[in-house]
């Protein structure tokens, strides 16, 4: 029977195929995982997510309708966690909630960051105290509001022998830098899965590239990569966050639109896996030279997306976070259950080496 050091970590990442849930056992700050699930997005529900993330002039009606439904997909897959597990409500302290993020602007004058899926209907419809919002206050405090999961990584992947990186790739790929020195720092560097399952699913009808089977079978087209690669962003200084607002469908095909001749479908495919391994390898080369680089997320199911990263960094071993213990599937969720714990006891969170925040803040709202 688990006891009441128990938190339950959520997440729908940028990808929006599912609902991420980990049951986590800690002891003192070191989490250990229980349990786990993923809840299927239901596909009208997605396509209003994309909806909502694509749009500039949001209709209310349908944001608001969107919201109570995120948050009884979320209720739904901790009920149904803790159902299969026998496992009591009564045993969780609180559930940590990420939500859906449907727009992220850490730029300007007024930063913000919206997620959705209504955290009182999480806490009504499971019994559980519930810990939401926990992007804006690192906002207010002058950080990025993203990328958090960082901070799960330094509390429990630093090596004082190794010089680390963890590679979460998701619809968006970000890196934690972990020096053996004790040093960190993150930052997204760009696409991870979005561009490609756009493309496949435009072309194909399918949500993902298995293993990345079909950009195997096409050709690098030099042009179109070097069309990826010229974009400001990548040449940002750090810290820095992205999101579908900047990567996305329409981004794609006005890069297409530049070229004289389209490529074939299938070689966009394996472009664009090239560019997220490009971005990715290039931003772990500018901090240091890695010995041991983890990798997290959907993206560690590509093997050809894990293969080729191995071939630009050869000078390390590449293996997913699974060698350390963590399910790649499941870290995200792990470390928002870890987020809820501290503000739950109320610790302030130092996110200035990852985030950019000016101070240590605490991170999150309760809903008891």
């Amino acid at each position: 029977m688990p006891a009441p050091n128990h938190y339950i970590g959520l997440i729908s990442g940028t990808s929006m195929d599912g609902v991420d849930c980990a049951l986590v056992e800690f002891t003192g700050n070191v989490p250990q995982l229980i349990a786990h699930s993923c809840t299927p997005m239901p596909s009208a529900l997605r396509n209003d997510l994309l909806f909502l993330s694509a749009g500039r002039q949001v209709d209310l009606e349908l944001l608001g309708r969107v919201d109570i439904q995120v948050g009884r997909l979320f209720a739904d897959a901790v009920n149904e966690l803790l159902k299969s597990g026998a496992i009591p409500g009564t045993s969780v302290t609180a559930i940590g909630s990420h939500g859906q993020t449907i727009y992220h602007r850490p730029d300007g004058d007024t930063p913000f960051s919206i997620q959705i899926g209504d955290p009182n209907t999480i806490a009504q419809l499971t019994g559980i105290t519930t810990v939401a919002d926990f992007r804006r206050r690192d906002m207010v405090a002058g950080g990025e509001g993203a990328p958090l999961a960082p901070l799960l990584h330094r509390n429990c992947f630093q090596s004082p022998g190794h010089d680390r990186v963890i590679v979460n790739i998701g619809g968006i790929s970000n890196i934690t830098v972990l020096a053996r020195d004790n040093s960190a720092l993150a930052f997204d560097t760009g696409p991870g899965n979005v561009l490609m399952d756009y493309w496949i699913e435009s072309k194909q009808q399918k949500q993902f590239d298995e293993a990345g089977n079909w950009a195997a079978q096409g050709n690098i087209c030099a042009a179109l990569l070097n069309l990826l690669m010229d974009e400001n962003y990548l040449s940002l200084p750090h810290p820095k966050s992205t999101g579908r607002e900047l990567f996305n469908g329409k981004w794609l095909e006005e890069k297409l639109s530049k070229l004289q001749e389209p490529p074939a479908a299938v070689d966009v495919q394996a472009s664009l896996l090239e560019y997220t391994a490009v971005t990715i390898t290039q931003a772990i080369s500018k901090e240091l030279t890695a010995e041991e680089i983890y990798v997290c997320g959907g993206g560690a199911h590509n093997k050809i997306l894990i293969d080729r990263l191995q071939e630009l960094l050869p000078a390390a071993s590449v293996a997913t976070t699974r060698e350390l213990g963590f399910n790649p599937d499941q870290v995200e969720a792990v470390a928002f259950a870890w987020m809820a714990k501290q503000t739950c006891e109320g610790n302030k969170i130092a996110t200035g080496q990852l985030t950019g925040a000016s101070e240590p803040v605490i991170l999150g709202a309760i809903y008891q």
